[in-house]
């Protein structure tokens, strides 16, 4: 007889990466859901402390309660952790705790880790991985130094905590702030709009942080030789700099007219960072323009790059996008940068998660807008902002029904765990037939 053998069925990657994201957003509502997490020693609503969760593991910033005056130091404290964990990735930071307890990673735990942080190949997977959290902690001990004599000053030995708080929410691009009170709830970095400091650290921190891990590891490598630097690094670093300068410039000419100069050109740039996904704002959102918030949307959905703790359907996808848009001007069969080539099927994966992300956005602006009776434009400002994981706001959030708040949840997940990953859990175990239909010409354009 012959014997019979049960396969264990082993999840993939991607799946691994979306369910630890789901695990640690619900670990985290339950925890702030209790009564020492809230100043008022009350039970938080559990749709509420999910949105928060959701919003700190995605790294958003959206919120439904004021996070300073609303949370206690313990709620504030999860709050926190939850945001460290999500800039990182969940992946690898429990990859990281294998490290630390001498656990030796298996070849499937770095194949996750390789898809986890958007890296090229499994070898020198556990080197990067160090280098990662190493240089995660440096930096935000860093930004927590500088901001600390104003906040100190502000706010005396309570500076220290704010320090750590905003230098590690601006890493992760989070945009979460603990600047609220019972008096004045939801002021973001308002009050500091001429505060240079804060201003540059908060900038740079974002910046830093969006720029992708993979982009570190070449900035390290190479020091200041960019013509060494990978094609993605310098796509990246290029496209970066374009989608904070033309922004800002644009912001100058037509925003913060009544500023003094110096409050003005550090306003126009802070806000042509902060939509790159940090979610942090030293100006009176809904008085810009209509064009600004416009802008502002674009450069949500956009977000960072791959790999880094920043969302939205990333600077790769729109460069790759308008490379291959400029080669089918110029007849070319083949996108190029920088002496390369790009590969076809980077370009269709680009047109996938762009795709994914408009129809998301637009979507799920139209039911908000339906089921609030809110102006559209306003809503897609809201949407744009969770499923590019950014935290901006029109200040609608906290008054949206229960609906509306889920339908954001799930956004900003989406958001969070990227369209690829999603993408490829929901087919990695399909079977695919190499059979190919007949073909037949279709026009565009």
């Amino acid at each position: 007889m012959p014997k019979i053998t049960h396969r264990k069925k082993r999840l993939s990657s991607f799946k691994l990466i979306v369910l630890g994201f789901a695990g640690v957003i619900v670990l985290g509502a339950l925890i702030l859901m209790l009564p020492f997490s809230s100043t008022a020693g009350v039970v938080t609503p559990f749709h509420e402390a999910l949105f928060t969760s959701t919003s700190a593991v995605c790294v958003t910033g959206l919120v439904v309660q004021d996070t300073g005056s609303y949370w206690s130091a313990f709620g504030q404290t999860v709050i926190l952790l939850l945001i460290q964990i999500g800039g990182l990735g969940v992946v690898t930071v429990a990859a990281f705790f294998a490290m630390l307890s001498g656990r030796k990673i298996s070849l499937m735990q770095r194949s996750t880790l390789q898809d986890a942080i958007s890296a090229p190949k499994v070898g020198g997977i556990v080197r990067l991985t160090r280098f990662i959290v190493r240089g995660t902690f440096l930096i935000e001990l860093i930004g927590m130094i500088v901001m600390l004599p104003t906040f100190c000053g502000n706010y005396g030995i309570k500076g220290i905590w704010m320090a750590a708080f905003h230098s590690v929410s601006a890493f992760c691009n989070a945009g979460f702030d603990i600047l609220g009170t019972a008096e004045n709830k939801y002021p973001s970095l308002t009050g500091y709009i001429g505060n240079p400091a804060i201003n540059i650290t908060i900038m740079l921190l974002i910046i830093v942080g969006g720029i992708g891990f993979l982009t570190w590891d070449d900035i390290y490598t190479n020091k200041w030789h960019f013509k060494k630097y990978l094609m993605q690094s310098k796509v990246i670093l290029v496209t970066t700099a374009i989608l904070i300068i033309a922004p800002a410039v644009f912001f100058f000419f037509c925003d913060f007219t009544g500023l003094p100069l110096d409050k003005r050109i550090l306003a126009s740039l802070f806000q042509s960072v902060t939509p790159r996904t940090a979610g942090f704002n030293t100006t009176d959102l809904p008085a810009m323009t209509g064009s600004s918030k416009a802008i502002m949307i674009l450069l949500m959905l956009v977000g960072g790059s791959p790999g880094s703790t920043a969302g939205g359907m990333k600077t790769t996808t729109l460069a790759v996008l308008i490379l291959s848009a400029f080669s089918v001007c110029r007849k070319k069969d083949d996108a190029e940068v920088c002496g390369r080539r790009i590969d076809g099927s980077a370009v269709k994966n680009a047109a996938a998660v762009a795709v994914m992300y408009f129809l998301l956005f637009f979507v799920g602006g139209i039911v908000i807008s339906t089921a609030e009776g809110l102006p559209l434009s306003t809503c897609l400002y809201e949407t744009a902002s969770a499923v590019g994981t950014v935290g901006l706001t029109l200040g609608i959030t906290p008054q949206l029904g229960v609906l509306s708040q889920l339908i954001l949840i799930v956004l900003m997940y989406l958001g969070r765990v990227g369209g690829l990953t999603l993408i490829y859990a929901a087919v990695s175990n399909k079977n695919h037939s190499g059979a190919k239909l007949p073909l037949e010409k279709i026009t565009v354009g």
